[in-house]
């Protein structure tokens, strides 16, 4: 039960301090209560300037708006419309559905395996929880768990192959669609990052059929995997964006972001009465300038490559670590069952590293050993141990056997070495704790103590 919060660290009603590696799903990109954030709500509370404005132009929009623009990719911010609308990621993804529909005057979607845009019924059918037929689910590659049990830029283009093949096969059974959805890191589809090269050609598939591209950055964006938007990466520019979570400073708001062209629908399409929140555009504008200017998207890059490599110490040392993976401060760790069978799709192909996404594929593939079978019970005792040591991180993937990481951009060294030592810890002794209570039918084997990753020797 937390009581009060400052940054990373969140004190309890027990007491007790814990580490807050949820920061909000990732809404707070600042961590809890940063003063440049409480400051400009301040300010604005004590201007007596209404706090909820519907559509009406203020100051502390004009303000928010500015640095929005600011950020945004140079290809869309020169030709960028915004749109306000319900205050929760979700709304903004309904938006976005409903604007590319009035441009194209078509109504299907393309959508990704493993996707997460929201709890709202156009939102779930494209992240696979509705059985909505108008949406086409399209192969996410991933390295891990690759679909077609390579991995690596094979699979990746074997999955755009697949995209190509469904946009222009008169026979697939799946209409040119009024737009295509994807995030660049799935987040709770269990951390996946998007390989460039990939995101490159989505990009060219999608413009050279006029379908417009809608990139969900609502996890990924300000700055959380190293870019300032997950997009820029890849370089790509897509025609629509969605933005919420820690665009609002930690406060609930959410905007569609798209090229001029595409604003075609009526006045009055998609609204929401929350949609003039000057608190949250406050906070949002003071978080946006705060991580522009203070170079954390640079930061969390350099943190998140450190953190990723002694994670991947921890893979070596303890086999239930079956993926280690993530861009910037958007990580995950794959638990799994060491004794469960193989099963399932590999990855890592003989010489796939070396070929490109546009690279011919080998007539034949040696057989890939597949990973081993995910342990969300595992996960969820980890999660609970990692409690006990003071360290609050979230669960996802297909099977809820990702420990996902997501700390504040301000996350300080010394801070991320807790929580890599917390979490060691935790793996450790869930490990120790499900092998001793397996293994008493095998004759009690022992094991050894916790690995440590926090500090390099």
């Amino acid at each position: 039960m937390p009581v009060r919060a400052r940054g990373l660290t969140i004190e309890g009603a027990d007491g007790r301090r814990y580490l807050d590696c949820l920061s909000g799903a990732g809404a707070l990109a600042l961590g809890h209560n940063h003063p440049v954030v409480l400051e400009a709500v301040r300010r604005v509370l004590d201007s007596g300037a209404p706090l909820s404005v519907l559509d009406l132009a203020t100051p502390v929009k004009d303000a928010f708006v500015t640095e929005l623009f600011r950020t945004l990719p140079p290809g869309l911010a020169d030709r960028a419309r915004i749109q306000f609308c319900g205050p929760a990621g979700t709304d903004a993804v309904e938006a976005a559905f409903t604007l590319v529909r009035a441009a194209t005057g078509r109504t299907g979607l393309l959508a990704f395996t493993g996707a997460y845009h929201g709890m709202t019924a156009g939102a779930l059918a494209a992240s696979g929880g509705a059985g909505d037929v108008g949406v086409a689910r399209l192969p996410y590659p991933q390295d891990y768990r690759c679909p077609f049990g390579i991995g690596g830029p094979v699979g990746a283009e074997l999955a755009a192959r697949w995209t190509e093949s469904l946009l222009d096969d008169p026979k697939s059974g799946v209409p040119l669609p009024a737009g295509m959805i994807l995030e660049p890191v799935q987040g709770e589809g269990g951390v996946l990052p998007a390989p460039d090269d990939w995101l490159r050609r989505m990009r060219t598939i999608t413009a050279d059929r006029s379908v417009p591209l809608i990139a969900d950055e609502i996890q990924t964006g300000v700055g959380r995997t190293g870019a300032f938007w997950a997009v820029g990466h890849s370089g790509i520019t897509p025609d629509v964006m969605v933005l919420s979570k820690a665009i609002g400073g930690s406060l609930p708001l959410a905007v569609v972001v798209y090229r001029d062209d595409l604003d075609v629908w009526q006045p009055g399409a998609h609204a929401g009465t929350f949609r003039g929140n000057q608190l949250a555009m406050a906070a949002g504008a003071a978080t946006l300038a705060y991580v522009r200017e203070n170079g954390l998207a640079e930061r969390a890059a350099a943190l998140g490559s450190r953190m990723l490599s002694r994670l991947r110490r921890l893979q070596t040392e303890l086999p239930c670590v079956g993926d280690v993976r993530g861009r910037g401060l958007m990580i995950g760790v794959e638990l799994v069952d060491p004794e469960g069978e193989n099963t399932g799709p590999g990855h890592g192909a003989p010489g796939a590293s070396s070929a490109g996404v546009h690279g011919a594929i080998p007539s034949a593939l040696e057989p890939v050993r597949a990973p081993r079978p995910a342990d969300p019970e595992l996960a969820a005792a980890v999660q609970r141990e990692c409690l006990n040591r003071g360290l609050i991180v979230e669960l996802g993937g297909r099977h809820a056997a990702v420990v996902r990481i997501l700390p504040p951009l301000t996350i300080s060294d010394e801070q991320a070495a807790a929580v890599l030592d917390r979490l060691s810890d935790a793996i450790a002794a869930a490990a120790r704790h499900q092998q001793h209570h397996g293994r008493r039918r095998h004759h009690g084997q022992h094991h050894g103590p916790a690995p440590h990753i926090g500090r390099q020797p």
